[in-house]
C-alpha cells in the first residue's frame, strides 16, 4: 500500500529550479500537514518545509528559505514544492511526509514540522533523488 507518491527528481544546474509534487493515493492531503524532508549522505535528516492544514501557514528552514516554496493544490490531492536557485548543497534524497495526528488538532505549521521530525506514526513518500551540480 502507497499512500504518498513522490514525483521523479532530477540532475539540476546551480541557479536551476525543480519542482517537486507529493501525491495521496489513499487520503485527502488537506485534511492533514505535509512536511518535505531532506537527506544528504552522511548527514542528519533535515526538515525542510511544511505546509499546515489548519490556519493556512508555512514553514521553512533557514537553509531554504526564500529559495523553496510549498504549496498545495487539493483539486489534485497534491503537495508542491518549488525549489529554486538551487544550490550544491540542495543535493539529496527528498521525502514528504505526514502524521495522522496533524489532521485532529489545530497546528501551525511550524507546531506540525515538529510533530513531523519526531513521530512513529509518519507516512513517507518514496523518496526522491534531487542533485544540485554542473
Amino acid at each position: 500500500q502507497v499512500d504518498l507518491v513522490q514525483s521523479w527528481g532530477g540532475l539540476v544546474q546551480p541557479g536551476g529550479s525543480l519542482r517537486l509534487s507529493c501525491t495521496g493515493s489513499t487520503f485527502t492531503l488537506d485534511y492533514y500537514a505535509i512536511g518535505w524532508f531532506r537527506q544528504a549522505p552522511g548527514k542528519e535528516r533535515e526538515g525542510v518545509s511544511c505546509t499546515s492544514s489548519s490556519d493556512g501557514s508555512t514553514y521553512y528552514a533557514d537553509t531554504v528559505k526564500s529559495r523553496f516554496t510549498i504549496s498545495r493544490e487539493n483539486a489534485k490531492n497534491t503537495v508542491y514544492l518549488q525549489m529554486n536557485s538551487l544550490k550544491p548543497e540542495d543535493t539529496a534524497v527528498y521525502y514528504c511526509a505526514t502524521d495522522p495526528t496533524t489532521g485532529v488538532r489545530p497546528l501551525s505549521a511550524e507546531q506540525a514540522m515538529g510533530v513531523l521530525q519526531t513521530s512513529i506514526y509518519n507516512y513517507w513518500g518514496q523518496g526522491t533523488q534531487v542533485t544540485v551540480s554542473s
